[in-house]
């Protein structure tokens, strides 16, 4: 299928398009992080490739990276246009991907990665839980809610709510 637009007006209205961040799976893995008790994130945290989510006190950062647009090996098609121009983007995305983990991982980071379609599964949450868990320093998971003083842990309210994982 030939564009209606000359390559110059449509690289104009391209470039005019302005990301506002992957809402949806953003949206989702937030909803998924509160349900399942693990407070304390920030979301586009201003450190090296801004993190989706990141716990700094703990020094930890989450990327929920598209599965077309980082490549994901289960699901992504690629498009059957410009496959070249296509295939270089995601290798460019990949290679971006690994600098910026070897960044953080050199300011002492700990850099979690999450393929969008496999937000909802409960072995990416048991994961992001380990690795803060392990970054806080706490290894009784069982009875602590992440993000919570330990005062309000003494309380004993919504702790089982961690523990669904």
């Amino acid at each position: 299928m030939t564009d209606k637009y000359d390559k110059q007006t449509r690289s104009r209205m391209m470039a005019a398009v302005r990301s506002r961040g992957n809402r949806s799976t953003e949206i989702q893995m937030a909803k998924l992080l509160r349900q399942n008790g693990l407070c304390g994130w920030r979301r586009h945290y201003p450190v090296p490739g801004t993190p989706d989510f990141c716990w700094p006190m703990f020094k930890v950062a989450l990327f929920v990276d598209g599965c077309f647009w980082h490549g994901c090996p289960r699901c992504r098609r690629a498009p059957l246009s410009r496959q070249g121009f296509w295939d270089r983007k995601v290798a460019e995305n990949h290679r971006r991907d690994r600098r910026v983990d070897r960044t953080l991982r050199r300011l002492g980071w700990s850099v979690l990665r999450v393929w969008e379609c496999r937000l909802a599964a409960q072995a990416t949450l048991a994961r992001i839980r380990r690795v803060v868990c392990a970054q806080c320093g706490y290894r009784n998971r069982r009875n602590h809610k992440l993000g919570m003083s330990s005062r309000d842990d003494a309380s004993g309210s919504d702790v089982d709510q961690v523990n669904a994982l």
